[in-house]
């Protein structure tokens, strides 16, 4: 070994789903929704003045932060804007995961958590879900550093009680509570209120999802104005230039459109609620689920990984985890157009 390699941060990195390179694809692996972004978003694209690019975009985000508020019904100084929730999350375990009690998130969550607190040498606990992959509130009420939990959890689509995270508020006052809400559009009823009762949480969001912009990356967080000052210091320490003009544009122009978004959601949750019909009837047996994907086991005596394949082989993309043990035979299958939706479930009716 390089003596200099002694000073290397070595990681294990994040791994993303498949993006496959041929065409033909259904892609149901990476919870992308089927729909394309708002009209006003072309429409945005189309007039951007291209000779503004040689100048810096806004470093407070203003003009986007502003639209976000507005739509939630906040100040403006209660909103804090990512490269995706992926950033923003990213900047919360910079600002407040510092102490030398370990953070505590469910075992079956969002990967990116482990691997995050693992690069900035933040301690952490994995708290076991139950024998239905619910989060335990009960489990929550002991001494850390922070507490962070997806709502719907991924990737099982699990939604939590209101009731429930404010359970584990309560019992978590003295310490940042993150609530991760990726996929709270498709059914589920947003922690947002609770910020206004507790100066210590933190509601995170992304544009990827609902609103059809995972390729511009937009994640946003809501919380008391202290908390966004002290997220703001740490993004002007580390990046002062995060977003870029023509997805500062494209951004506003989303969020403005609430009748599209509502329409396409509305698209998403019925063609799941389908989906999930036809998975039970085939035998598949999986949570409710509330978010834009189904964490489905196939039936008994089905090879989990054979029928992953044999779908890949067809050129429909799923998602299969290795680990933890306790999902090995499990799919995530993101929701597509009613017509994907509908080959899947002809091709697995075929398989089984």
């Amino acid at each position: 070994m390089k003596i200099w390699e002694e000073n290397v941060r070595k990681v294990v990195p994040y791994t993303p789903g498949e993006q496959p390179k041929t065409d033909g694809v259904i892609k149901l692996n990476t919870n992308e929704n089927p729909y394309p972004p708002a009209p006003g978003v072309a429409k945005a694209l189309r007039e951007f003045d291209v000779d503004g690019l040689r100048l810096y975009p806004d470093p407070t985000v203003g003009s986007l932060v502003e639209a976000i508020a507005d739509n939630y019904g906040l100040d403006k100084s209660r909103v804090f804007v990512g490269v995706g929730s992926d950033d923003v999350l990213a900047m919360i375990f910079m600002t407040f995961f510092n102490s030398k009690k370990p953070i505590l998130f469910p075992d079956i969550t969002y990967s990116f958590y482990d691997v995050w607190a693992d690069m900035l040498r933040i301690p952490y606990e994995q708290v076991k879900l139950d024998d239905d992959f619910g989060i335990v509130p009960e489990d929550y009420y002991k001494d850390n550093g922070g507490v962070i939990f997806p709502n719907p959890n991924a990737p099982t689509g699990r939604l939590m009680s209101l009731s429930d995270i404010e359970d584990i508020i309560k019992h978590n006052q003295d310490v940042i509570v993150v609530v991760d809400e990726a996929y709270i559009d498709f059914g589920g009823e947003s922690a947002l209120p609770l910020i206004d009762k507790y100066d210590n949480v933190i509601v995170v969001q992304t544009f990827s999802k609902s609103r059809s912009l995972a390729g511009s990356r937009v994640g946003f967080a809501m919380a008391d104005p202290q908390l966004i000052k002290y997220l703001n210091d740490v993004k002007y320490s580390f990046n002062s230039y995060t977003i870029d003009r023509i997805t500062i544009e494209t951004a506003t122009a989303a969020i403005k459109d609430k009748e599209y978004f509502e329409e396409t959601t509305q698209k998403v949750i019925e063609v799941r609620e389908w989906t999930q019909k036809e998975l039970r009837r085939l035998g598949f047996t999986f949570c409710d689920s509330k978010s834009n994907f189904i964490f489905a086991k196939p039936p008994e005596g089905i090879d989990t990984i054979k029928l992953f394949e044999n779908l890949k082989a067809d050129k429909i993309y799923v998602r299969h985890f290795n680990s933890p043990e306790r999902i090995r035979d499990y799919l995530r299958i993101s929701i597509g157009t009613d017509e994907q939706m509908r080959i899947l479930i002809k091709k697995l009716e075929n398989y089984l």
